[in-house]
């Protein structure tokens, strides 16, 4: 018999299996070994860990609690919107989002029925795909569950099930084949299911009618338009389960591969894990006054934060936009860089000199596409692949990670690319810029990423030899770009990134209520209309 393999600080059972949506999605820097272990709820790390949330950090959560009191417990909507407890917890833009969204998904709901879909009801219980086995099996497991986060709903006489899976903006479009067969599966034999915390699932209910069809829709709590993604007969449901869904539960619970990054944030076996660097005080600053949630931070998200605490909680910790589009500068630097990750990621290693300009851009309009061209032809002149021997290593955008014991944070970092030079590392970050730098001005300070990558080379992060190693700065204009080098194990640098990083670390660490900081980066604000700080009319 085969049991997982448990790292030092765990406890708890293996023998039962969990797997929701999310752990089927592929993502390029997921962690195979990670969501493994994330597949065995009942396994948790030891010592126990704070799971304290100063704020909410979950988008649905009080649309949520706002829904069940309307479809469960008989509340009028206007009492659910009026009632404070549903937002106890949560910041006061993602209060003013929420009590627009719990409208437009109801709304989402009745545009659907007017479309001639059967009239549907909400159900309370959770539909879980349960399998007891009567002794373990060759991965020592005794349960296996498949959940589907969603809000559940099926016709009077139970010939139909409905699972509606909502989305900030508007409904997902490009969920894969595999998360939408396991939850049409799941619709069509879950059982209803109720589970404690750290307890298995167990069926609550004896087996009523079998549903014949089952549907999966997406929902918009911006745009209130919901999109079918499965209308299927159940027969057809499991069906398309076995082709697509089955094989990636298995890839899920057998992986082992290590590889650290976002999955580590909600990793219980983070403390035994070999493969994430830990640098205490790589942040600079001390720990909260009270434990809590583990975080990841990148720099990105430090900037945002200094800028406004507010937007910053909204948008990077909710994810919450209001789907503005994103100025042209962005769009310009964004798809440069999704040009050259490509270009540098391709197999054939040839260098960026030796193929043609391109025609089109991914986000640019004909008349954008320009300047953005003429800096892609910048690039050619310090192209890395020109003369990189091919046994050399090629990252692009290949996500690093470090751990922060003295304030528990993961911290993020995605170099614009990463390759290897005879046996060091060498960390290029590749900026747009329609103007010149001022001369005055510390590279470090500019573009803070770059104290950040300082910090993590000199901590050995991603290793190599520290005499080949060296961190590059990559400027592209429309004419006139320069390639900068930095050395990461210079003191003067090393200590200077240190500041920086401190710096903008200090407040983003301890704060617990993301205040507002209006100011005239509100004008850009993706969430300036939920906003009472931003002098919006509401």
């Amino acid at each position: 018999m085969s049991t997982f393999p448990m790292p030092s600080g765990l406890s708890g059972r293996s023998d039962v299996v969990r797997i929701g949506l999310p752990l089927l999605r592929s993502e390029a820097d997921a962690c195979a070994w990670g969501r493994a272990l994330r597949a065995r709820p009942l396994l948790t790390q030891t010592p126990e860990r704070s799971r304290r949330k100063p704020v909410q950090d979950f988008f649905f959560t009080p649309v949520q609690s706002m829904l069940d009191a309307i479809e469960h417990n008989g509340s009028s909507v206007q009492a659910a919107l009026t009632d404070g407890w549903h937002t106890r917890n949560c910041h006061p833009v993602h209060r003013a989002w929420a009590l627009e969204a719990v409208p437009t998904y109801l709304a989402a709901r009745a545009r659907h029925e007017a479309a001639g879909y059967p009239v549907t009801f909400p159900v309370t219980t959770e539909w879980v795909g349960l399998s007891r086995l009567r002794q373990p099996d060759t991965r020592g497991v005794v349960q296996y569950e498949r959940t589907a986060w969603c809000r559940r709903y099926a016709t009077q006489d139970g010939s139909a099930r409905e699972i509606w899976i909502p989305s900030i903006g508007s409904a997902k479009e490009n969920r894969s084949e595999a998360e939408i067969a396991a939850a049409a599966a799941i619709a069509a034999t879950g059982v209803p299911a109720r589970a404690s915390f750290g307890e298995p699932y167990r069926k609550v209910e004896t087996d009523g009618v079998k549903p014949q069809r089952v549907r999966v829709i997406g929902v918009g709590l911006a745009d209130g338009k919901p999109l079918v993604l499965a209308d299927w007969e159940a027969e057809e449901a499991v069906r398309q389960f076995e082709e697509h869904a089955k094989e990636r539960y298995a890839a899920v619970l057998d992986g082992r591969a290590l590889r650290p990054g976002s999955d580590c944030t909600t990793c219980e076996g983070l403390l035994g894990c070999t493969a994430l660097p830990e640098v205490a005080g790589l942040l600079g600053v001390p720990a909260p006054r009270r434990p809590r949630k583990r975080r990841s931070v990148s720099i990105s998200d430090l900037r945002a934060y200094k800028s406004c605490p507010a937007r910053f909680h909204l948008t990077r910790a909710l994810y919450i936009k209001d789907g503005r589009t994103e100025n042209e500068a962005i769009r310009r630097g964004r798809a440069v860089d999704a040009y050259l990750n490509d270009r540098h990621g391709q197999d054939t290693r040839i260098p960026c000199r030796n193929v043609p300009l391109p025609t089109e851009l991914s986000g640019l309009t004909e008349e954008e596409l320009g300047p953005a061209v003429r800096m892609v032809e910048e690039h050619r002149a310090f192209c890395p692949l020109d003369g990189l021997p091919g046994s050399e290593l090629v990252r692009p955008q290949w996500r690093l990670a470090a751990y922060d014991p003295v304030v528990d944070v993961v911290v993020i970092a995605d170099p614009d690319l990463l390759y290897t030079e005879a046996g060091g590392w060498v960390w290029r970050e590749t900026k747009t810029a329609s103007r010149r730098t001022w001369e005055g001005r510390s590279l470090l300070r500019e573009y803070p990423q770059l104290a950040l990558a300082v910090l993590l080379m000199a901590a050995g992060v991603p290793g190599g030899d520290p005499r080949r190693s060296r961190i590059e700065l990559e400027i592209l204009r429309e004419n006139g770009s320069v390639c900068e080098e930095i050395d990461p194990f210079d003191q003067a640098t090393r200590d200077e990134a240190r500041e920086i990083v401190a710096g903008l670390a200090a407040g983003w660490a301890s704060d617990e209520t993301y205040s507002p900081a209006p100011g005239d980066h509100c004008a850009d604000c993706e969430v300036r209309r939920w906003c009472a700080a931003s002098g919006e009319p509401r």
